[in-house]
């Protein structure tokens, strides 16, 4: 009698990725409109940062913007490195914001969603120093 193959685990499931594969978490439908409309009104911040991310410039990879995975929208994600990149604007100051973005960060990290984030004032005063932690985070997750 042969022996029962193991199941394969669920396309994207964190036991069969490494750094450099496709990696796709599913996401809530609804969230789709949400997203694009977010896409339409972007902060400055956020448009400063995606100038630089935009058309595989960091290094080579895609990454998108206001990106829906799971039951969240972050605000920019690279699949291939697992890697969100937020940029928090004054609305994540209050306690009860910093408790949502923990819970929200801590989900998605549960996924294998790995986070970079970024003050909206540092996006916008400092995106030198902003756009080279971005490359050195991906020199060092990818080497």
């Amino acid at each position: 009698m042969m022996p029962t193959p193991e199941p394969t685990p669920p396309y994207g499931h964190p036991s069969e990725e490494g750094i450099g594969s496709t990696y796709f978490i599913a996401y809530e439908p609804h969230l789709k409109a949400l997203a694009r409309e977010l896409r339409r009104n972007m902060t400055l911040g956020e448009v400063i940062l995606w100038r630089h991310l935009q058309r595989k410039q960091m290094c080579g990879y895609d990454f998108d913007r206001q990106r829906p995975i799971d039951r969240y929208i972050v605000d920019f994600y690279c699949k291939c490195l697992r890697l969100a990149i937020e940029v928090d604007g004054s609305s994540h100051d209050g306690e009860v914001a910093q408790q949502n973005d923990f819970v929200r960060q801590s989900r998605l990290e549960s996924l294998g969603v790995r986070f970079l984030r970024f003050s909206e004032t540092q996006v916008r005063s400092q995106t030198n120093t902003v756009v080279r932690t971005i490359e050195t985070w991906i020199a060092q997750h990818t080497s």
